[in-house]
């Protein structure tokens, strides 16, 4: 399953930038925006499951079921995210009528990738993060 996810994600990302848009945010939400993926990455050095699945959007929890079930998807998958050498805040754009947060993030095997946080605002005003996907490197774009 989490290859399938993977395909998908690349995918999309394959596809934003022809129909993603900047967003936007204020400065209040974009710091706290940044603050959650932030968290999650640092969870994730931690190797503190529960901590970076409380980050994820109740549809994220709910797809995966449990932190463990989680950080198994996040080895496999998202080095770049799990272990990353450095990252750097970009802009922040709108897709599909939400923002999403592009972080330049330099993996542990050096490359750099542009990793895409979509968020979900929920009712109590906090920020989660609604998923993650890699966008094609710009030598790479059709």
């Amino acid at each position: 399953m989490p290859r399938v996810l993977l395909f998908f994600a690349l995918a999309l990302g394959f596809a934003l930038p022809a129909t993603a848009q900047d967003a936007a945010v204020s400065a209040a939400e974009r710091s706290a925006i940044q603050k959650t993926i932030q968290g999650q990455i640092d969870a994730f050095g931690r190797d503190d499951g529960a901590a970076a699945f409380g980050y994820a959007s109740p549809d994220i929890q709910g797809m995966f079921g449990s932190a463990d079930v989680f950080m198994q998807m996040v080895r496999q998958g998202y080095q770049p995210v799990y272990r990353p050498r450095s990252i750097a805040f970009r802009n922040i754009v709108t897709l599909n009528g939400a923002p999403a947060q592009r972080v330049a993030v330099t993996g542990p095997d050096g490359r750099q990738v542009i990793a895409v946080y979509p968020m979900r605002r929920l009712p109590d005003g906090s920020w989660r993060i609604d998923g993650c996907f890699f966008e094609a490197p710009d030598d790479h774009q059709v």
